[in-house]
Parts: C-alpha cells; sequence; structure tokens
C-alpha cells in the first residue's frame, strides 16, 4: 500500500504520548506499506530537532526519510493541485500540500495525526486515515 504520511505522524512516532507514539510506529512499521513523500514533510519535521541538536529525533526522521520510495519532485504542479483542494475543501496551506502530493505520488491513502473531525479528515479526494482515535 502506498502510504503518505504527515509531519504529526512522524512528530508522534519520534516523540509523542505513548498511546499516539505506538499507532503511529504502528503504521511506520507496517511491512505492507510502501512510503511516498514530498519535500515538505522533510521541511516540517527536521528544522527544530537539527536547531535544538536533538540528534536522536534527527536520526530517527532520517532513517524514515532514507526508506521512501518515491518523492515528489516537481511541486510546481503540486501548489497548483494545493491551492485548489485547500479552496474547494477548506483546507490549510500545508494539510493541501500534503493531499496534492499524496494524489500526485498516487498514494492509496495519506495518514495524519489530525483529529477526525478537522477538514483535513473530511477532504474525499483521497483515502485520509488519522492516527487519533475519536475520543481524543
Amino acid at each position: 500500500m502506498r502510504t503518505y504520511v504527515d509531519a504529526g505522524v512522524l512528530i508522534h512516532a519520534a516523540r509523542g504520548q505513548p498511546g499516539l507514539s505506538a499507532r503511529a510506529l504502528a503504521i511506520l512499521g507496517d511491512p505492507a506499506r510502501v512510503f511516498v513523500a514530498s519535500p515538505f514533510v522533510r521541511l516540517e519535521v527536521l528544522p527544530k530537532p537539527l536547531f535544538l541538536r536533538r540528534q536522536q529525533e534527527v536520526e530517527f526522521y532520517r532513517t524514515f526519510f532514507d526508506a521512501v520510495a518515491v518523492w515528489v519532485d516537481d511541486v510546481r504542479p503540486v501548489v497548483d493541485d494545493a491551492l485548489r483542494i485547500a479552496g474547494e475543501h477548506g483546507l490549510a496551506a500545508m494539510d493541501a500540500l500534503h493531499v496534492a502530493c499524496a494524489r500526485a505520488l498516487c498514494a492509496d491513502e495519506l495518514v495524519t495525526a489530525e483529529r477526525p473531525t478537522s477538514p483535513l479528515c473530511r477532504c474525499d479526494v483521497l483515502r485520509i486515515r488519522t492516527i487519533l482515535l475519536e475520543e481524543t
């Protein structure tokens, strides 16, 4: 299954609360998944731990990124698609970029750490799954 994960999933896997971290790690450790990604995810997760010299967290992210099978190369059409998606579904800019990247990479699903009630989880342009439970 081609899977695109957003920054929240990686952050929870690296340093989240025990329950959320376990759910994120289960996604990342699923051998049936092939991960696809964009430079936007890398930009969201790496700068702060690099600046704060949290080397273990940096290595966690780099290990994930090294295992990514396919990356978005040309972001110009992705940005155009993201603008359209954001306008149609009321998404924040970064969420729309993630959806557009996942679509460009033919992902089977986008996995997020957003609340199930968020606009991202209601977006119907591809399958979106959250690691958060309804009660959180």
